[in-house]
């Protein structure tokens, strides 16, 4: 097992939470007051005895040394994982060394760890199971895939209409229509099968009267839809790369065909955002041998956090394999070789001038690209008027924060972690901006997490 002797910031251990009522919950219980009995182990164990509304306090136990991520154990009723005992028993253990003392686990802790420590031995050295429907049908799959395509395509061709009568009749018959009309354009290309396609038509109607200037950028949405579909139809004259790039946008599965590339991942964000339907989370990755930045998304339902967590700071010994299509950052994560752990290193940085041109190249590959991940080095937040920017220390050069930035509380973080001073801050560098998302103060110190 691996030594577990550097303890997790707060906000490591918050970024676990499964929502914003389990962080405040798990706030509440990271103080001594209700705990008893409360240790620690070498080989990544926390426990211990909180109060609660029974007469028996409640036996709370985590595992950090699973490779896959924290595990947790409570004998509460909640059905969140973890749930704000665990989370309160990890800032417990974060914040105070004393509160949760090196001990002997005792034994109702150390039969749930030696149980699933067993059972995870016995599963990463079971052979692969075989279906019991035995081997898929190539030859069904190649049916299938094509009977997919031509309902994709006779999605796209009737999007091109509906795109050149937008066009023909003026964009201010588009206000009038209201968002109706680009709803039901978009449950047409579900119909169709193409949910990439979809997600782009209920932008446009969503940008109808959002402000001065929203023709323009309904016509700018309009023209990078056009493109999206023109791919899809010629698709078979596109460079591979393109194509793959184009079948992704368009919404069609694919498979992380890269060949897989063993690194120690620095976890440098994690958010998640969310609509009626699914929660997304994306974690921005950057090897430290391989100087590659790689993203990962996970799933879940509406109304539910994804299971993976990766809080930021930390660092794991583990193998990405890459998605097809240029200029794409996604990579599935696969063999994990030891627990997530806290890490001092970060990402080299650049300026500003550097992050806009590295955007511009990325277009190359994928022109509806919305950002690329990128770290500044060297930056000072300052205002701009009624905005704010990252301008160069060494430099006369700067990005502007996009609005969603300037809105959030992580702005005032990163404000104060700055005092004036020289920062290194990694985010996505895009078509309206820089948002940040980590950042590490100029000396020594530990990253900040912004989202």
């Amino acid at each position: 097992m691996t030594e577990q002797g550097v303890r997790w910031t707060a906000d490591q251990v918050l970024a676990l939470a499964p929502d914003i009522a389990s962080r405040k919950a798990g706030s509440e219980l990271g103080a001594t007051g209700p705990w008893s009995e409360a240790g620690s182990s070498g080989e990544g164990a926390v426990w211990g005895l909180c109060e609660g509304s029974g007469s028996k306090p409640y036996r709370t136990v985590v595992d950090l040394s699973d490779v896959s991520g924290p595990a947790y154990k409570c004998s509460c009723p909640s059905r969140k994982f973890p749930c704000k005992h665990a989370l309160g028993l990890l800032l417990l253990w974060a914040g105070d060394e004393g509160a949760v003392p090196r001990a002997e686990v005792p034994e109702w802790a150390g039969q749930w760890i030696t149980g699933r420590r067993g059972r995870a031995e016995r599963n990463g050295t079971a052979a692969p199971s075989v279906s019991p429907s035995g081997p898929a049908d190539p030859e069904a799959a190649r049916r299938r895939a094509e009977r997919r395509a031509e309902r994709v395509t006779a999605g796209a061709s009737e999007l091109e209409q509906r795109l050149t009568d937008l066009l023909r009749g003026g964009l201010a018959t588009a206000e009038r229509s209201g968002y109706g009309l680009w709803e039901e354009t978009a449950a047409r290309m579900v119909d169709a099968q193409a949910p990439g396609l979809a997600t782009k038509v209920r932008e446009l109607g969503a940008i109808l009267g959002t402000g001065p200037g929203w023709p323009v950028r309904l016509l700018e949405e309009c023209a990078l839809l056009h493109l999206l579909d023109q791919g899809w139809l010629r698709r078979d004259r596109l460079p591979e790369g393109l194509a793959a790039t184009v079948r992704s946008r368009i919404g069609l599965p694919a498979s992380a065909d890269g060949p897989p590339v063993r690194d120690r991942w620095l976890v440098l964000a994690q958010y998640d955002s969310a609509d009626a339907r699914l929660t997304t989370r994306r974690i921005w990755l950057y090897g430290a041998n391989s100087r590659r930045t790689a993203l990962l998304l996970s799933y879940g339902a509406a109304g539910r956090a994804p299971e993976l967590a990766l809080p930021v700071g930390l660092a794991m010994d583990a193998e990405l394999s890459a998605y097809p299509g240029t200029g794409q950052s996604r990579a599935a994560l696969g063999e994990r070789f030891a627990a997530p752990a806290p890490t001092a290193e970060r990402p080299p940085g650049t300026t500003t001038a550097r992050a806009a041109a590295r955007y511009g190249d990325a277009l190359r590959d994928d022109p509806w690209l919305d950002s690329v991940p990128v770290t500044l080095g060297r930056v000072i937040p300052a205002p701009d008027g009624d905005s704010w920017q990252l301008a160069d220390a060494d430099e006369d050069a700067a990005l502007p924060l996009t609005p969603a930035a300037r809105s959030r509380p992580g702005l005032w973080r990163l404000v104060a972690l700055s005092g004036g001073a020289p920062v290194t801050v990694f985010g996505e560098c895009g078509h309206r901006g820089f948002t940040p998302l980590s950042a590490w103060p100029e000396g020594p110190g530990e990253v900040v997490p912004l989202c």
